[in-house]
């Protein structure tokens, strides 16, 4: 089974890991490094992907904003939402696809909800994870040599009305939420982060390996 290396960054801003994303994907390619997972929180910010911007979207005045590369719309980052990234080389068995690679991703995403009592399911609306009819999981990669760049998010204790003040996705406003909201209390990243550690044998064939702090 494939071992990758994990790095809890803790909270650090989307700009800083975006960059650092950049670094690792290469050195990933060039085989210098093993698979990687980041796991960390971001400040508040919505990211626009090239879809929103083709599409016109806008953000309002009150959340800061920034441009991406991965595809996709706008997606909301901030406090109770764990954000992982994969700087992952797809080439395992089931691999051989975006969307089988989308869909071993969400599948990890509802076996790690599960011990929690969270009966968590994909939604034909659109990729992602939903509970109770809301989108609660964000999964969106870009891949260069089937390297993977960008990720998913968990939102599990969101600030009230942020995530859900946006038309993320071409959602209507009110669609994406946290689990919180919709009545999971006492959820913490700590938490999430051991379980999805726990569950990605079973989800991905992966295992951990070494553990890093972000530096």
């Amino acid at each position: 089974m494939r071992r990758f290396d994990v790095i809890r960054a803790g909270i650090v801003s989307h700009e800083i890991i975006s960059e650092e994303m950049k670094k690792l994907q290469k050195l990933r390619i060039e085989n210098k490094i093993p698979d990687t997972l980041i796991m960390v929180e971001h400040p508040e910010v919505v990211t626009i992907g090239p879809r929103a911007r083709n599409d016109g979207v806008t953000v309002p005045d009150d959340y800061a904003s920034s441009s991406i590369d991965r595809g996709g719309g706008i997606t909301w980052h901030g406090p109770g939402q764990l954000v992982i990234y994969p700087i992952f080389h797809w080439n395992l068995d089931g691999e051989s696809n975006v969307s089988m690679i989308i869909n071993l991703i969400e599948g990890w995403i509802i076996n790690s909800l599960r011990p929690l009592d969270i009966d968590a399911e994909r939604d034909s609306r659109m990729q992602g994870v939903w509970y109770s009819g809301k989108k609660i999981c964000s999964v969106g990669l870009h891949f260069l040599k089937w390297v993977s760049r960008h990720g998913f998010t968990i939102n599990y204790n969101t600030p009230p009305g942020r995530v859900e003040g946006l038309a993320a996705c071409g959602l209507d406003e009110g669609t994406t939420t946290s689990l919180s909201t919709l009545g999971k209390k006492g959820l913490t990243r700590d938490m999430l982060e051991a379980i999805l550690l726990g569950k990605a044998p079973s989800s991905i064939n992966r295992e951990i390996g070494e553990m890093k702090k972000f530096e």
